[in-house]
């Protein structure tokens, strides 16, 4: 149980990489905060997600509001405080990658994911970090950055810096918030079977080349996000604060 007893706040969780990783924490004897967009359609998923951590003999509470809003981050720590008496990791993990061309991308497609990628992450992981400092016994906060913070991309100019953002952003935020024994690392997926990819990955011919780039020999599942997001919010990484960690397959030291 390396999570036993503390609480877990994951935004963007209703699928793809933060439902695993939410899952997981749950294994590991995490209380689960639960954030998604708001819409209908997530809404069925996320009632699921709790129905499986309550069955894991863990608890669950959801938060619908979109990332891109400045405020949502304080709702989200605000149901910890309130169903959980106070927060011990914060999963940033909320993203969209509407992939588009550079030269036409409209202004609304850029400010949208900039808005959801990193405007509102910085607002609600500042929101979660002032709560761990109250409560004065540390934190763990992670950001779900990706492989794409370290190279481009000419369908994700909008996307690219957004991820490059949030790695920055743990980077620096390891600095300011170490006195008071809060911990800020990101993990940085390569190509992972999401509903952001998925149009993308039907492409068989795309699909085989993404496999054929990564040593590992296979494209990565939300599944393999889990382990190393427990692992950096756990204190077997008590140490480590100001990281990076690729969860690619190998494909970036393959980028050559």
């Amino acid at each position: 149980m390396l999570l036993n007893d503390k609480t877990v706040i994951i935004t963007g969780a209703s699928r793809g990489i933060g439902a695993a990783a939410a899952l997981e924490c749950a294994r590991q004897g995490a209380d689960l905060v639960i954030g998604y967009s708001g819409s209908p359609s997530s809404k069925g998923h996320v009632d699921e997600l709790i129905q499986q951590i309550e069955a894991l003999g863990r608890k669950a509470v959801a938060v619908g509001a979109p990332a891109e809003d400045p405020d949502t981050g304080e709702a989200l720590v605000a149901a910890a405080v309130e169903h959980f008496g106070g927060v011990d990791v914060f999963v940033n993990n909320a993203g969209i990658c509407p992939f588009h061309s550079f030269l036409d991308m409209p202004r609304e497609t850029y400010l949208k994911t900039v808005d959801t990628n990193l405007n509102g992450a910085y607002f609600a992981v500042q929101a979660a970090a002032r709560q761990m400092k109250e409560q004065g016994r540390g934190g763990a906060i992670i950001a779900v950055s990706s492989i794409s913070a370290l190279v481009g991309g000419a369908m994700q100019t909008h996307y690219t810096p957004t991820k490059a953002g949030l790695l920055s952003l743990m980077q620096s935020c390891a600095v300011a918030l170490g006195p008071y024994g809060i911990r800020c690392n990101a993990v940085l997926p390569g190509t992972i079977e999401t509903d952001i990819n998925r149009d993308d990955l039907s492409d068989d011919g795309k699909r085989q080349y993404m496999e054929s780039r990564t040593p590992l020999g296979r494209l990565g599942n939300p599944d393999d996000l889990a382990g190393p997001i427990v692992f950096l919010a756990s204190d077997m990484a008590r140490y480590v604060t100001g990281a990076s960690l690729l969860v690619d397959g190998g494909m970036f030291v393959n980028l050559q």
